[in-house]
């Protein structure tokens, strides 16, 4: 099975190195690393606002959609904090069009689409008791997978995995099985990791731009110390698309006071 994995590893990476672009600028934290973009970014938006149009209307159709004036004053507000301080990292972010509403649901979750199309449920923000620091490091984390196009390389790493295991599997003549067991090896060997990378990118870059807009980026750490008191999932990190609470919180006390001197510097 390695000798296997070592081929397709071998046939990724020589189209990956081949196709490497960069979104977005390096800001405080260095985010401007090489990526591989192969779906188009027309594509992913078309495909997010198709997907962003139906949350909407089934929210607005149930009555959940901005439902509390006050709770959506309050989203679009730091937001708008947020998205002004994008130009640090893309320069043409600042120009998208972006829509920021919130669902009154349950659900302990907030998500930025490709093209800025953010959604927050109040169940993030009831459940955590977030304060607007906290709540600008949730929703500067998703921004920032928006930023730098997560969706998309993830959708493209996926699109050339499918190919490089289709075609090692017919090279080295393995059957079904084994072409199962390939496909688990590259799951657990390359995407889940791949998957917390970009966690953890969207943690760095999230804190960044909270820090500019003048929140506390300590607020950050707050926000994960509170997720890991509510959360009962007991996965363990290595098979998990997002980092442990443990790690995720020790990573970002690092990221904090490393843009600490920005947010000193919005709020002068």
């Amino acid at each position: 099975m390695k000798y296997f994995l070592s081929i397709l590893c071998l046939a990724v990476s020589l189209i990956f190195t081949s196709c490497l672009t960069s979104a977005t600028s390096a800001g405080s934290v260095g985010a401007d690393r090489g990526q591989l973009l192969l779906i188009s970014e027309k594509t992913m938006e078309e495909s997010a606002n198709s997907s962003y149009a139906q949350v909407l209307a089934e929210a607005k159709k149930a009555g959940k959609l901005n439902a509390d004036a006050k709770v959506t004053a309050r989203v679009k507000n730091i937001a708008d904090r947020l998205i002004a301080q994008t130009t640090v990292f893309r320069a043409d972010a600042v120009n998208w069009d972006w829509q920021v509403n919130v669902i009154t649901d349950p659900t302990v979750n907030a998500w930025c689409m490709p093209g800025g199309k953010i959604v927050v449920y109040t169940g993030i923000i009831d459940s955590l008791k977030l304060t607007d620091g906290e709540l600008a490091a949730v929703m500067g984390h998703e921004i920032s997978h928006a930023l730098k196009e997560h969706s998309r390389e993830q959708a493209s790493q996926s699109a050339l995995l499918n190919l490089g295991i289709s075609v090692t599997s017919q090279i080295v003549g393995l059957s079904n099985t084994g072409s199962s067991l390939l496909a688990m090896a590259t799951q657990y060997g390359i995407s889940l990791p791949f998957s917390r990378s970009h966690e953890t990118e969207a943690d760095h870059m999230g804190t960044e731009l909270m820090a500019r807009a003048g929140y506390d980026p300590y607020e950050a750490v707050n926000i994960w110390k509170k997720m890991e008191k509510l959360s009962s999932s007991k996965t363990p990190e290595i098979m998990s698309t997002h980092p442990s609470h443990g790690s995720r919180i020790s990573d970002l006390e690092v990221i904090a006071k490393q843009v600490y001197p920005l947010y000193q510097a919005a709020i002068k």
